[in-house]
Protein backbone atom coordinates (compact mmCIF):
# COMPACT_ATOMS: atom_id res chain seq x y z
CA UNK A 1 0.00 0.00 0.00
CA UNK A 2 1.19 3.50 -0.81
CA UNK A 3 1.99 5.90 2.00
CA UNK A 4 1.07 9.52 2.56
CA UNK A 5 4.31 11.33 3.42
CA UNK A 6 4.23 14.82 4.88
CA UNK A 7 7.56 16.37 3.87
CA UNK A 8 8.06 20.01 4.70
CA UNK A 9 10.24 22.65 6.29
CA UNK A 10 9.63 23.60 9.89
CA UNK A 11 11.04 26.36 12.06
CA UNK A 12 12.20 25.71 15.62
CA UNK A 13 8.98 27.29 16.87
CA UNK A 14 6.81 24.90 14.84
CA UNK A 15 5.91 27.19 11.94
CA UNK A 16 5.73 26.15 8.29
CA UNK A 17 5.53 29.68 6.88
CA UNK A 18 5.80 33.27 7.98
CA UNK A 19 2.74 35.41 8.77
CA UNK A 20 2.17 36.18 5.07
CA UNK A 21 2.84 32.64 3.88
CA UNK A 22 6.48 33.38 3.12
CA UNK A 23 9.04 30.62 3.15
CA UNK A 24 12.13 32.65 2.22
CA UNK A 25 13.75 31.38 5.42
CA UNK A 26 14.06 27.83 4.06
CA UNK A 27 17.58 26.67 3.30
CA UNK A 28 18.29 26.11 -0.39
CA UNK A 29 22.06 25.71 -0.24
CA UNK A 30 22.02 21.89 -0.49
CA UNK A 31 19.81 19.02 -1.65
CA UNK A 32 18.89 17.92 1.90
CA UNK A 33 17.70 14.54 0.62
CA UNK A 34 15.12 15.94 -1.80
CA UNK A 35 16.41 14.06 -4.85
CA UNK A 36 16.04 10.72 -3.08
CA UNK A 37 12.64 11.75 -1.75
CA UNK A 38 11.38 12.88 -5.17
CA UNK A 39 12.32 9.47 -6.58
CA UNK A 40 10.09 7.84 -3.96
CA UNK A 41 6.85 9.70 -4.87
CA UNK A 42 4.72 9.99 -7.99
CA UNK A 43 2.06 12.42 -6.81
CA UNK A 44 1.24 15.18 -4.36
CA UNK A 45 -1.76 16.17 -2.31
CA UNK A 46 -2.09 19.84 -1.44
CA UNK A 47 -4.62 22.42 -0.45
CA UNK A 48 -5.87 25.19 -2.71
CA UNK A 49 -3.68 27.88 -1.13
CA UNK A 50 -0.53 25.81 -1.69
CA UNK A 51 -1.61 25.14 -5.26
CA UNK A 52 -2.14 28.84 -5.98
CA UNK A 53 1.28 29.57 -4.49
CA UNK A 54 2.85 26.99 -6.82
CA UNK A 55 1.15 28.58 -9.83
CA UNK A 56 3.35 31.62 -9.26
CA UNK A 57 6.30 29.40 -10.19
CA UNK A 58 4.83 27.93 -13.36
CA UNK A 59 4.41 24.18 -13.19
CA UNK A 60 6.91 22.83 -10.67
CA UNK A 61 7.23 19.07 -10.38
CA UNK A 62 5.64 18.46 -13.81
CA UNK A 63 6.30 14.72 -13.50
CA UNK A 64 4.01 14.43 -10.46
CA UNK A 65 0.25 14.18 -10.50
CA UNK A 66 -1.09 16.96 -8.29
CA UNK A 67 -4.26 16.29 -6.29
CA UNK A 68 -5.58 19.64 -5.13
CA UNK A 69 -8.19 19.80 -2.38
CA UNK A 70 -10.14 22.95 -3.20
CA UNK A 71 -13.59 24.47 -3.34
CA UNK A 72 -12.68 27.23 -5.79
CA UNK A 73 -10.44 25.93 -8.60
CA UNK A 74 -12.19 24.41 -11.60
CA UNK A 75 -9.45 24.03 -14.20
CA UNK A 76 -5.69 24.20 -14.43
CA UNK A 77 -3.38 25.62 -17.06
CA UNK A 78 -1.14 22.58 -16.50
CA UNK A 79 -1.53 18.84 -17.07
CA UNK A 80 -1.51 16.28 -14.28
CA UNK A 81 -3.75 18.33 -11.96
CA UNK A 82 -6.83 16.73 -10.40
CA UNK A 83 -9.18 18.79 -8.26
CA UNK A 84 -10.78 17.09 -5.27
CA UNK A 85 -13.85 18.77 -3.84
CA UNK A 86 -15.87 16.16 -1.96
CA UNK A 87 -15.28 13.09 0.18
CA UNK A 88 -11.60 13.90 0.61
CA UNK A 89 -10.95 11.14 3.17
CA UNK A 90 -12.50 8.48 0.93
CA UNK A 91 -10.57 9.82 -2.05
CA UNK A 92 -7.26 9.63 -0.14
CA UNK A 93 -8.00 6.13 1.18
CA UNK A 94 -8.73 5.00 -2.38
CA UNK A 95 -5.59 6.71 -3.68
CA UNK A 96 -3.45 4.95 -1.07
CA UNK A 97 -4.81 1.56 -2.16
CA UNK A 98 -3.86 2.04 -5.83
CA UNK A 99 -0.56 0.92 -7.32
CA UNK A 100 2.20 3.48 -7.43
CA UNK A 101 4.85 5.22 -5.42
CA UNK A 102 4.25 7.12 -2.20
CA UNK A 103 2.20 10.33 -2.16
CA UNK A 104 3.72 13.61 -1.00
CA UNK A 105 1.51 15.61 1.31
CA UNK A 106 2.90 18.86 -0.01
CA UNK A 107 1.27 21.33 2.24
CA UNK A 108 -1.45 23.40 3.48
CA UNK A 109 -2.05 23.46 7.21
CA UNK A 110 -5.75 22.72 6.75
CA UNK A 111 -5.36 19.65 4.53
CA UNK A 112 -2.53 18.39 6.72
CA UNK A 113 -4.68 18.76 9.84
CA UNK A 114 -7.62 17.00 8.20
CA UNK A 115 -5.55 14.02 7.02
CA UNK A 116 -3.79 13.72 10.39
CA UNK A 117 -7.15 13.80 12.18
CA UNK A 118 -8.33 10.89 10.04
CA UNK A 119 -5.08 8.90 10.58
CA UNK A 120 -4.22 9.01 6.87
CA UNK A 121 -0.68 10.38 7.24
CA UNK A 122 1.87 7.56 7.44
CA UNK A 123 5.21 9.36 7.56
CA UNK A 124 6.36 12.77 8.83
CA UNK A 125 9.56 14.10 7.26
CA UNK A 126 10.26 17.35 9.05
CA UNK A 127 13.21 19.47 7.91
CA UNK A 128 13.76 21.48 11.08
CA UNK A 129 15.55 24.73 10.26
CA UNK A 130 17.55 26.43 13.03
CA UNK A 131 15.45 29.58 13.03
CA UNK A 132 12.72 31.02 15.23
CA UNK A 133 10.20 32.93 13.10
CA UNK A 134 8.13 34.27 15.98
CA UNK A 135 4.91 34.48 13.97
CA UNK A 136 3.36 32.57 11.11
CA UNK A 137 1.44 29.47 10.16
CA UNK A 138 1.62 26.58 12.61
CA UNK A 139 2.09 23.06 11.37
CA UNK A 140 -0.27 21.43 13.84
CA UNK A 141 -3.59 22.73 15.04
CA UNK A 142 -5.76 21.30 17.77
CA UNK A 143 -6.51 17.62 17.51
CA UNK A 144 -9.35 15.57 18.89
CA UNK A 145 -6.95 12.79 19.85
CA UNK A 146 -3.28 12.01 20.28
CA UNK A 147 -1.33 10.82 17.27
CA UNK A 148 1.66 8.62 18.03
CA UNK A 149 4.64 8.44 15.70
CA UNK A 150 7.94 6.60 16.07
CA UNK A 151 11.32 8.09 15.14
CA UNK A 152 12.70 6.16 12.16
CA UNK A 153 15.72 8.35 11.36
CA UNK A 154 17.38 11.68 11.97
CA UNK A 155 19.92 13.33 9.71
CA UNK A 156 22.02 16.27 10.82
CA UNK A 157 23.42 18.57 8.14
CA UNK A 158 26.41 20.94 8.45
CA UNK A 159 24.06 23.94 8.05
CA UNK A 160 22.32 23.03 11.32
CA UNK A 161 19.20 21.73 9.56
CA UNK A 162 17.99 18.43 11.00
CA UNK A 163 15.74 16.05 9.06
CA UNK A 164 13.49 14.06 11.38
CA UNK A 165 11.63 11.08 9.95
CA UNK A 166 8.74 9.58 11.90
CA UNK A 167 6.51 6.63 11.01
CA UNK A 168 2.93 6.31 12.22
CA UNK A 169 2.83 3.84 15.06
Amino acid sequence: MRKIVLNLALSLDGLIAGPNGEYDWCFTDADYGMTEFMNSVDSTIMGGKSYRLLLDYGSPYPELTKYVVTRTERESPYPNVVFVRDNVSSFVEDLKSKNGKNIWLFGGAEITQMLLERDLVDVLMLAVHPIVLGDGIQLFGKSSSRKLFELADSIRYPSGLVQLIYNKK
